[in-house]
């Protein structure tokens, strides 16, 4: 390594935060190939005692300083939270399931009991989750809470060996008397499509535990929407549902919208670009009216709805204490009449939690501008 690369990478290394468990690296801008370009960071990792979170985001490890950082985390036992994404940035697709391989191995080794695992940004394809798939089954991750991949390429096939993966992990700490609770799950931008989602689904289903799913972006339509659907039912604490961006149509939202009625604890539904159309908004207005008590946000726009279905959902939310947000951009009209009556519409008063106050406001329809084909677009503002 040359002597100007050993003080760029020393320098980077002197901004290293340290400290509460912590060790990081984050978006130090380094490109680690060797065991020599890690050298500091592997003595680091080693003298650190109590290391509870690795933080290594931001830089990009090539095979042989992925297998010297993993011989430094053979012998920290107390390793929870590893923060991995964006790691392998202008590295070849067959050099980053070797390195994953490496340092899970190594965390397996130590007995470490992870509860988070961030691997977004890391563009890793099938042959990736392959290099995490025996880490995600060893009893390391039989306490995992949070699990991120979002915009790693995973595809169909990934998907499958990803749920296969987190199956297989509920039924061994099951057998333990400790049954996997994964809470956050996220893997947007994936290309899971239907087959991809049905196969978690089925994990998510066996699981039951999931509070946060964001699965946006992934080409899914209503097959597995259904199956995804079908799955939320077994999870009744979830807090955050995103699918926005995936097809859902008729048969989707009807089966989503069943679902939505088995949880009472979801605070924020992103069903945005999601070709609900005005029948779905509809079935979901029916949930709303009847169930959702803490309902925070709510995501429709894009969704081909027409303007009278659009009034049905804002009115069905104007009693929902807890209610912030609506958004239902990209409203279909057909008539500037119909744009003209909307144009003094007021809800009724909703109270909007704000730091320590708690007063009332009202949430309005506002700024209609209909464009050549009346397409209507408009927004709603908390006032």
């Amino acid at each position: 390594m040359a002597s100007d690369d050993i003080s760029q990478l020393a320098e980077a290394l002197s901004n290293t935060h340290v400290g509460d468990g912590e060790l990081s690296y984050k978006g130090l801008g380094l490109k680690l190939d060797t065991a020599e370009s890690v050298e500091e960071m592997v003595h680091e990792i080693q003298q650190y005692p109590g290391l509870r979170a690795l933080h290594l985001e931001g830089n990009t490890l090539g095979v042989e300083a992925a297998q010297a950082i993993a011989k430094a985390l053979e012998s920290k036992a107390l390793l929870q939270r590893c923060y991995w994404s964006d790691m392998f940035t202008g590295r070849l697709r067959s050099e980053i399931p070797t390195a994953l391989r490496s340092l899970g191995n190594a965390l397996m080794g130590a007995g470490a009991r992870l509860t988070e695992l961030y691997l977004s940004d890391n563009a890793f394809g099938p042959d990736g989750v392959k290099g995490i798939e025996q880490l995600l089954k060893s009893p390391s991750c039989h306490t995992l809470r949070e699990l991120r991949l979002n915009n790693c390429g995973i595809g169909i096939g990934g998907g499958k060996i990803l749920a296969g993966a987190l199956m297989e992990c509920h039924r061994q700490s099951s057998a333990l008397g400790a049954p996997f609770k994964l809470r956050v799950f996220v893997a947007g931008r994936n290309r899971l499509e239907n087959e991809g989602a049905s196969a978690l689904a089925k994990a998510f289903q066996l699981m039951g535990s999931l509070e946060e799913v964001h699965m946006p972006q992934n080409g899914i339509n209503y097959a597995g929407v259904t199956a995804l659907a079908s799955a939320i039912q077994q999870n009744p604490d979830i807090r955050v549902l995103n699918l926005n961006d995936n097809t859902f149509t008729k048969k989707g939202t009807l089966a989503m919208a069943e679902a939505l009625r088995h949880l009472r604890n979801i605070q924020v539904i992103n069903f945005g670009d999601c070709l609900v159309r005005s029948e779905g908004a509809i079935a979901l207005t029916a949930v709303l009216r009847e169930g959702l008590p803490i309902l925070k946000e709510l995501n429709l726009s894009f969704g081909e709805i027409t303007e009278a279905a659009a009034l049905v959902v804002a009115q069905a939310v104007m009693d929902k204490p807890h209610m912030e947000r609506l958004d239902l951009n990209g409203t279909h009209t057909h008539t500037h009449t119909h744009t003209e009556s909307l144009r003094n519409v007021k809800l009724s008063p909703i109270e909007l939690i704000h730091h320590q106050l708690n007063p009332s406001f009202y949430q309005r329809l506002v700024r209609f501008e209909c464009s050549p084909n009346n397409l209507i677009y408009y927004n709603t503002f908390i006032d």
